[in-house]
C-alpha cells in the first residue's frame, strides 16, 4: 500500500507542475513570434556517421507503425555533433527516441493508446479516481503531447527526445530515474521523486546538452531543442523564434510553415472518444 503522504505530495506536485507547463504553452509559447528561416531537415544518422560519432536511435517504430524521422535543422547539426561527442568523452552515448514528426505523426501520437492510456492513468490518479472531462484531458495532453503545433517544437524539427546509454555497455541505461516517456510525478525534470543520482544525471546531461545550444523542456527529462520559442523565451533572448512548425516536402527537402498553426490537432470530441476506448481498454 502507498504511503497517502508520500502519494498525495506526488499529486500535488504533479498538478503544480503540469499547471505550469500548461500556462508556459499558452501564454509564453502560443502567442511568441516565429520569423521561420526556412533551413532545411538533416538525417541526424548520416550526420552522425559523417562525423564519426556514436549515437544510438531508436529501433521501435512510431504511431501506425510509421518509421521515426531523425532529423533536426541544417543549422542544428554542430550542436547535436557536439553534443555527442562530448558524450562519448564521458563515456556515454546519446541514443536519440524521437525527431521531427509530421502532423499526421503529432495528431495520432495524442490519441496512440500507448501514451493515452498513460496520460490518462496519471490524470484519474491526479483527480483521485474521477473520471477526466475532455477539457482536463487536453490540458493535460498540451503539455505532455504538444495539442497544437505552435508549441510542437517536434514539429518545427528543431527538437529531439532522448536516453543517454553506456559506452562500454550500450544496453544500459544512465540513470535518470524513469526511462523514457515515463508520465508520472517522475517526468519533470526537476522532480524530487527521483534519486540523488539521478537527479545529478539530469543535470549534467542538460549541462552537457546546454553547452552545445540545446534548452531542456522542464516538464520532460528527455525532451531537448533550440532555434524555436522554447529557446528563445527560456534564455530571454527577445528575438523571434527561427524555427516554426512545417510541413516537410521529404522530395525536395524543403519546409513550408504550416497553415493554422494555433489551432488544436484534435477536437474534444475526438479526445471524449479517445478516453471511452482508453477506459474500455483499462477496464
Amino acid at each position: 500500500m502507498s504511503d497517502p503522504d508520500t502519494d498525495a505530495t506526488r499529486r500535488a506536485y504533479w498538478s503544480e507542475q503540469f499547471d505550469a507547463a500548461y500556462r508556459f504553452m499558452f501564454e509564453a509559447i502560443l502567442p511568441y513570434p516565429v520569423a521561420e528561416c526556412g533551413e532545411p531537415l538533416v538525417s541526424l544518422q548520416q550526420a552522425a556517421e559523417a562525423a564519426d560519432v556514436s549515437v544510438q536511435f531508436s529501433a521501435r517504430p512510431h504511431v501506425n507503425g510509421l518509421p521515426r524521422l531523425y532529423y533536426l535543422r541544417n543549422g542544428q547539426i554542430p550542436g547535436f555533433i557536439g553534443a555527442a561527442a562530448e558524450m562519448n568523452e564521458r563515456g556515454w552515448v546519446m541514443r536519440v527516441e524521437d525527431g521531427f514528426r509530421t502532423v499526421q505523426m503529432q495528431k495520432l501520437l495524442g490519441l496512440t493508446p500507448q501514451v493515452f492510456d498513460a496520460v490518462l492513468k496519471s490524470v484519474t490518479w491526479e483527480l483521485g479516481g474521477e473520471r477526466p472531462s475532455p477539457e482536463f484531458m487536453f490540458r493535460r495532453c498540451s503539455a505532455l503531447v504538444a495539442s497544437v503545433p505552435k508549441f510542437g517544437t517536434h514539429m518545427s524539427g528543431s527538437a529531439i527526445d532522448i536516453s543517454v546509454m553506456d559506452l562500454d555497455d550500450p544496453a544500459r541505461e544512465v540513470d535518470r530515474g524513469a526511462p523514457y516517456l515515463e508520465m508520472s510525478a517522475l517526468t519533470p525534470m526537476a522532480s524530487p521523486f527521483v534519486s540523488d543520482q539521478a537527479q545529478r544525471n539530469r543535470r549534467d546531461i542538460t549541462a552537457l546538452m546546454a553547452r552545445h545550444g540545446f534548452v531542456d523542456y522542464p516538464w520532460e527529462f528527455w525532451h531537448y531543442s533550440s532555434g524555436d520559442a522554447y529557446e528563445q523565451v527560456q534564455r530571454h533572448t527577445g528575438r523571434p523564434a527561427i524555427y516554426g512548425a512545417v510541413h516537410w516536402d521529404a522530395a525536395t527537402n524543403s519546409v513550408t510553415p504550416l497553415p493554422r498553426a494555433e489551432e488544436p490537432l484534435n477536437s474534444f470530441d475526438e479526445i471524449r472518444a479517445a478516453i471511452e476506448a482508453a477506459l474500455a481498454r483499462l477496464g
